[in-house]
């Protein structure tokens, strides 16, 4: 009975420090998306947070949530650009984003540039699509840190990316060029 006891402790203390570090960081993230959709629609973010935050923010998540937050910014103003001969601009700030976006092995230029050009012309004049803005960001995030990722959730990320696209209006053509651009990403981050 003492050794049951004694394993059952041992396995709940393991479960809690392999899941406790990515419990924070999807609680995290959690809240950063929160905000953002209250501030999108307006509403002010609350004043005391659901759940405290940790005294020590850690260094690599702080910066994977603010290139989250960067990219949903460059997708929301490339969706309020009228048309894509506007959008070098934004797509230059889109293509540093995505750059910056991998954590471990980097992507090529070349890959990270058809990726932010093909991006551009899905999400230019998108508007409506700015409710997948964030979700897109995550699986972009993601995907330029793969090796972290199971072939099926990589493919996960793909069919949902795609899926985000299309039912934001855009055409199944530029919506298969950007999950091509992933894939091919996602194949150099690994």
């Amino acid at each position: 009975m003492k050794t049951f006891i004694a394993f059952s402790c041992a396995l709940c203390l393991a479960n809690n420090i392999v899941a406790g570090p990515n419990e924070a960081a999807l609680r995290q993230a959690r809240e950063v998306s929160a905000k953002v959709t209250q501030a999108e629609q307006g509403n002010p973010p609350a004043t005391t947070p659901a759940h405290p935050a940790p005294a020590q923010t850690d260094p690599v998540l702080a910066a994977t949530l603010r290139n989250i937050a960067n990219l949903h910014t460059d997708f929301a103003a490339l969706g309020n650009l009228a048309d894509t001969n506007s959008a070098d601009t934004q797509k230059q700030l889109l293509q540093n984003d995505l750059a910056l976006a991998a954590q471990g092995t980097k992507p090529s230029s070349a890959s990270v540039a058809k990726l932010a050009d093909d991006l551009a012309k899905a999400t230019t004049g998108k508007v409506k699509a700015d409710a997948t803005h964030q979700k897109l960001a995550q699986n972009l995030h993601a995907i330029f840190n793969s090796s972290h990722l199971s072939p099926s959730q990589q493919q996960m990320i793909f069919d949902d990316t795609r899926k985000l696209l299309q039912s934001s209006g855009v055409a199944l053509e530029n919506a298969t060029n950007v999950v091509n651009d992933i894939q091919q990403i996602a194949a150099e981050t690994k």
